[in-house]
């Protein structure tokens, strides 16, 4: 591949516009690991240690977004104090799936993983719509907010990609909560999913450092503009672009 033969300081520079560009599609709607993986992808990493690299090097996109929705957050410090034991104890899980299963296997999954997140996300708005009419007060939205969590934690841990976007879909059906503080819970719940994931991926995994480096530089500055655009740029134009990122990479790893 292309990419692959190309000298250091080129490298670093995609790292940095890849993460400039997942920093702004986490800071809007989320779904910045289509962007990264499959960029490291491209420039020769491995599938296993591209996505460990990923998994911290986004860490900082969703700062700018917890900074921008903090008033919304700052009314539900309960709520998120409840969620915190779902995101760790799931993220915690697939981080020692991913670990624990050979690269080998990892190489299979990951295509359906990709196509399996492309597609829920491309569903999401269908999947709230028609469970809209449940109360939000029924006791069984509180257990799917708890149970869901941690399932998503779980895929979180092991891959991310569109984590964003199914923590939304998750609080959407279980919060009666308006999109901006929706938007909020997500920046923060993903920030502790992905750290819980970090620090074990530091510890346990192989990371390409020079990626995670360029990554964390250019998700801070994406996350921080996405954070700003998220007014002004259509969510459908948005949606419409990770799908198709989404599509293009689950054909890609699939072939």
């Amino acid at each position: 591949m292309f990419a692959t033969a190309l000298p250091l300081f080129w490298r670093l520079a995609i790292f940095l516009l890849a993460g400039v560009g997942a920093g702004i599609a986490n800071g809007i709607a989320g779904g910045g690991t289509f962007i990264t993986f499959p960029t490291l992808l491209a420039t020769g990493i491995q599938a296993l240690q591209a996505n460990v690299s990923t998994s911290v090097g986004v860490l900082p996109s969703y700062l700018g977004g917890i900074r921008g929705f903090r008033h919304q957050i700052g009314g539900h410090a309960k709520l998120v104090r409840s969620l915190i034991p779902s995101c760790l104890l799931g993220a915690s899980l697939g981080c020692v799936l991913l670990l624990t299963a050979s690269p080998g296997t990892f190489r299979a999954v990951v295509p359906w993983l990709i196509g399996a997140g492309t597609l829920l996300f491309a569903l999401a708005p269908r999947i709230t719509k028609r469970l809209a009419h449940i109360d939000h007060a029924h006791p069984g939205r509180r257990w799917t907010l708890y149970i869901g969590v941690f399932i998503v934690s779980i895929y979180g841990g092991y891959f991310g990609a569109g984590l964003g976007i199914l923590l939304l879909a998750i609080m959407a059906i279980t919060l009666p909560f308006e999109m901006p503080e929706l938007q909020g819970l997500r920046n923060l719940l993903s920030l502790i999913i992905n750290t819980c994931a970090a620090i074990i991926f530091i510890f346990r995994g192989h990371l390409a450092l020079d990626a995670v480096y360029m990554l964390l530089i250019g998700t801070l500055i994406g996350g921080w503009l996405g954070t700003l655009l998220i007014q002004r740029l259509s969510p459908k134009v948005v949606r419409i672009l990770i799908i198709l990122i989404g599509a293009a990479t689950t054909v890609r790893l699939a072939w």
